[in-house]
């Protein structure tokens, strides 16, 4: 099985650094020196990692055969991929694979059905969990341990714990402007 580990980003120097957008949560395991990586587009790879290094708080790494800026260059945008045993799991008990997530039923704590996982998105500041509700709609759930509670993959479902409106239309109004508007118009009608 594929995973997407990482995406090249810019260049760094003229001796063929690129920056690595990290899409792993093992990165000394997936992005060392040695190893091999397929690539999206196929045609720039396979890449080797010939070197690596963290730069201000960003990985960089060099691959075999590209020595220059123009080289690293025209990888720009170019994702990484690793083959991984569809039966290995990560070494934290409490991280996943996306395989592992995908089709996971979205239950409340409660057993309520919200829905199914059919994406997970990967964003800079957090993970979301697509769901495909029952009627076809969508709901987007953030994978933060103060929402997603449990994941039982025995069990094959995600319980989570929505604050109000995140999957329905029950807001709570936080706003003080409202709360003093709602006041006033108590205040008007006695």
């Amino acid at each position: 099985m594929q995973l997407v580990v990482g995406r090249i980003g810019r260049a760094h120097g003229i001796k063929g650094e690129v920056t690595i957008e990290v899409r792993t949560d093992e990165p000394e395991l997936r992005l060392g020196p040695g190893a091999v990586l397929a690539t999206d587009p196929a045609a720039t790879g396979p890449l080797t990692i010939e070197s690596g290094r963290v730069h201000s708080g960003r990985l960089l790494l060099r691959f075999a055969g590209v020595r220059d800026r123009t080289g690293a260059e025209a990888l720009r945008n170019t994702l990484l991929i690793a083959e991984v045993d569809p039966e290995e799991l990560p070494e934290d008990p409490d991280e996943y694979y996306d395989h592992q997530l995908m089709d996971l039923d979205v239950v409340t704590a409660d057993g309520t059905e919200v829905g199914r996982i059919t994406e997970i998105s990967h964003l800079p500041s957090q993970d979301l969990f697509i769901v495909e509700r029952p009627d076809g709609t969508e709901v987007m759930i953030p994978f933060v341990e103060e929402i997603v509670t449990e994941i039982d993959l025995e069990e094959q479902k995600a319980v989570i714990t929505p604050p109000p409106g995140l999957i329905d239309d029950r807001a709570e109004i936080a706003s003080s402007r409202d709360a003093d508007e709602t006041e006033r118009a108590e205040d008007e009608s006695a």
